[in-house]
C-alpha cells in the first residue's frame, strides 16, 4: 500500500527532475497515474525526459518548467503555472542539486551558486509551494533531498556540506512547523541519499561502480519508508550498510560531546579509536 499521496490524478513537481534520482521519482509517479511537472536548467534534457514520461503518463499529464531554483521569481512562476494547468500540487519534491566541488578560499561565485541551489533551492521551494499544498486539505508530501555529506562534513567539499547541513536543518523545521499547523495534512521528509549513480556523481564514468545504487533503487526505498512514515530516508547502498552509516554520524555527534577536534574522523590522533568503532571493538 503506498502513502496516500501518491494516488492517481494527484500532482507531483519534481526540481532537478529531468534526470538522476528527480526523474527516477517522477517515472514511479507516472507508473501510478500522477500528473506530473518536472523542472530543471537543462532543456533539451527536459524535453527527453517529458517525452519518456509522456509514454507512461499521457502527454496531457505531463508539464516541464525551465527554473533556477535559486530564484525566488523563478520558483513562484514554477508554482503559479503548476496550479493554471493541474490546479495545485500534492507530493512538492525539492531535489534540484549541483556539486562542482569547492575550496574554502576560491572566489565567493562558486559557493553562492553552490549553495544558491542545493540549500535556497530548497528553501523557496517549500516556502513557496507548502501553503497551496495546507490549503488542499489532502495528504501531501514536501521531499527535500539532502545527504550524508551535510550531517558528517567530511572534508574536501566543503561548500556542499554547508548547502547539505542547510538542508537538514531546515527539513526538520519544516516538519515540526507542519505537524503543529492546524489541520494540515502535509508531511516533510529529508531522503538522504548513499552512493548513487547520476551524473552528479559519475564524474566521467561511463558504468555503474559495483558499490553504487542505481536512481530507481533510491527512489524504490525511498517510496518504502515514505509508506510507513520515516522523516529521515537513510538510504544504504552496495558499499555502505546502514549500520555503518549510524557508526559515522554518531562519532561526529561525539566529536562535540567529548570536546575532540572538529573532522575527528580524519585526524591522525583519532584513526585507531574510530577502526574500533567501526570493527566494534
Amino acid at each position: 500500500m503506498s502513502h496516500p499521496a501518491i494516488v492517481k490524478d494527484n500532482v507531483a513537481v519534481i526540481t532537478g527532475g529531468a534526470s538522476g534520482i528527480g526523474f527516477a521519482a517522477a517515472a514511479a509517479f507516472a507508473r501510478t497515474g500522477m500528473k506530473l511537472c518536472i523542472a530543471d536548467v537543462d532543456q533539451p534534457r527536459l524535453a527527453e525526459a517529458a517525452t519518456k514520461l509522456s509514454s507512461v503518463a499521457g502527454s496531457g499529464n505531463v508539464m516541464t518548467s525551465a527554473v533556477d531554483v535559486s530564484k525566488v521569481e523563478s520558483v513562484m512562476e514554477l508554482e503559479r503555472a503548476v496550479c493554471a494547468r493541474f490546479g495545485g500540487t500534492d507530493i512538492l519534491m525539492n531535489n534540484a542539486g549541483i556539486q562542482p566541488g569547492s575550496t574554502l578560499f576560491t572566489g565567493p561565485d562558486n559557493w553562492q551558486r553552490i549553495i544558491g541551489v542545493n540549500m535556497w533551492g530548497i528553501i523557496n521551494g517549500s516556502r513557496i509551494f507548502a501553503p497551496g499544498m495546507i490549503a488542499r486539505g489532502k495528504p501531501g508530501l514536501i521531499i527535500n533531498t539532502g545527504s550524508k555529506q551535510g550531517i558528517t562534513t567530511p572534508p574536501g567539499d566543503p561548500a556542499y556540506n554547508v548547502s547539505k547541513a542547510g538542508v537538514k536543518a531546515f527539513t526538520e523545521a519544516l516538519q515540526h512547523e507542519l505537524r503543529n499547523t492546524r489541520d494540515c495534512r502535509v508531511t516533510a521528509h529529508l531522503l538522504i541519499p548513499g552512493f548513487v549513480f547520476t551524473g552528479l556523481t559519475a564524474k566521467g564514468r561511463t558504468e555503474k561502480p559495483a558499490g553504487a545504487w542505481t536512481p530507481e533503487q533510491t527512489v524504490d526505498f525511498m517510496l518504502r519508508r515514505l509508506e510507513v512514515g520515516d522523516f529521515y530516508i537513510l538510504c544504504p547502498d552496495n558499499d555502505v550498510p546502514r549500520s555503518l552509516d549510524e557508526k559515522r554520524m554518531l562519532w561526529a555527534a561525539g566529536d562535540i560531546i567529548e570536546n575532540r577536534p572538529p573532522l575527528s574522523r580524519w585526524h591522525p590522533d583519532y584513526a585507531d579509536a574510530f577502526k574500533k568503532l567501526v570493527e566494534g571493538k
